[in-house]
């Protein structure tokens, strides 16, 4: 059996152990290295859920990647059509990462009920249009049935719903101008099939979704023309990369924009989160370090009579210090459970229950959003304990000036 181990498991286990001078001390070191494991694991937690989320929230309006010609792309309105018939449409097979593609086209218009007038975008969608990223955001009412003849269904956002006072069922007038500026706008009679919500103010204050053919025959493209193509990827963590072998592969006439760069001012934005999640990590395992330090040199002191006494029963410095390393590695581990536990329960009660709001004009989501990464937390807890054990090395260093003929002479 290990001694210095066995030692340090009876010197924890002790009756007298709870009762010593040393046991307020090591129940705030046990606390702190707790309530920092918790702020450490919730700050991931939260800070990597909101940036999926958000990620989430803008790829099921745009894709990840966006192919569309060269006068087009700064805008959100499709105004030269591109020809549907694409080497890489409707499988993208020569790139492997892509998942899926679809054609959209865009059109500004203007809703007009009897009470008041809107501007929109209407977002024209075909057959293969990936209506999974939207569905979860729908509140009341369906998608619209584009799989069969022309119709007027098109879904809403519950934003611009209660500013035109519609519900689901009605009918509203869309007008849609013509290139030439003295002609009479083109007129659409829409069916309102489902209201969404999404929480981002800059979508939910924009589209209108529909029928892609709607726009064809607005703007008389010949042959099925599309405005731009949407591209789904399968990993987020190579939309860069993807996006080069994107543009690589498509025609040099033709012009494709990842959505970071797209929308590079939210996405900046999100990469101050992992600046604050580093910045709370450094913060909790320094206060706890600290108190693991402060918990060490009093159990050390406490106990200078029993180091002298193995000492002079032959045990060398090294092995006295892994004693006490071996009883603080003992209190770590114990706020680390206690910590995860208490984080954990958490998480799961915010993830289920939805108790915490969030702005979404500031946030961009309505709930504090959670995701519970298992290997992020597993590596916070074996980071905290690395990072304590090596800084403990330094004050276990005083037991080297421990001298048995004093320690044993100590009352």
């Amino acid at each position: 059996m290990n001694l210095e181990y066995f030692i340090a498991r009876r010197l924890v286990s002790a009756k007298n152990h709870k009762s010593s001078i040393s046991a307020p001390i090591i129940k705030i070191a046990v606390i702190a290295i707790a309530i920092g494991v918790i702020m450490m694991i919730i700050a991931i937690a939260t800070g990597v859920g909101l940036q999926d989320k958000i990620r989430e929230k803008v790829s099921a309006f745009n894709g990840h990647i966006i192919i569309s010609n060269y006068d087009d792309n700064r805008s959100e309105v499709s105004v030269s059509p591109i020809p549907v018939k694409q080497d890489f449409y409707p499988e993208f097979k020569s790139v492997p990462e892509v998942s899926h593609i679809q054609a959209v086209a865009s059109k500004a218009g203007i809703i007009r009920t009897e009470e008041t007038v809107e501007g929109v975008i209407f977002k024209g969608v075909g057959k293969e249009y990936k209506w999974d990223n939207l569905k979860e955001y729908i509140v009341s009412g369906r998608i619209p049935d584009l799989q069969n003849n022309l119709n007027n269904e098109v879904i809403l956002s519950q934003y611009l719903a209660d500013r035109l006072k519609l519900k689901v069922g009605d009918k509203f007038n869309t007008f849609f101008m013509k290139e030439d500026a003295n002609s009479m706008p083109n007129m659409r009679v829409f069916e309102l099939a489902g209201i969404f919500n999404s929480g981002f103010q800059e979508f939910d204050a924009t589209y209108l979704i529909g029928d892609i053919r709607h726009i064809q025959r607005i703007n008389k493209w010949r042959n099925g023309e599309v405005g731009s193509f949407e591209v789904f990827i399968n990993d987020f963590d190579k939309l860069s990369e993807t996006g080069d072998e994107v543009y690589k592969n498509i025609p040099s006439t033709l012009d494709s924009r990842t959505i970071e760069q797209k929308y590079s001012n939210i996405f900046e934005w999100l990469t101050l989160f992992d600046f604050n999640i580093a910045l709370i990590i450094i913060i909790m395992v320094i206060v706890g370090t600290i108190n693991m330090v402060v918990a060490l040199l009093v159990l050390i002191l406490e106990r200078t009579q029993m180091i002298g006494m193995l000492k002079a029963l032959g045990a060398n410095n090294w092995s006295v210090r892994k004693i006490f390393l071996y009883n603080a590695g003992y209190l770590i581990i114990k706020g680390l459970l206690w910590g995860n536990g208490i984080s954990l329960a958490l998480l799961l009660i915010q993830k289920h229950f939805e108790i915490i709001k969030l702005p979404p004009e500031s946030y961009y989501v309505t709930v504090a959003p959670v995701t519970i990464d298992v290997p992020a937390i597993l590596l916070v807890n074996l980071g905290t304990i690395l990072v304590c054990l090596t800084l403990l090395l330094v004050p276990s260093y005083i037991i080297t000036k421990i001298s048995p003929v004093k320690a044993l002479r100590f009352d």
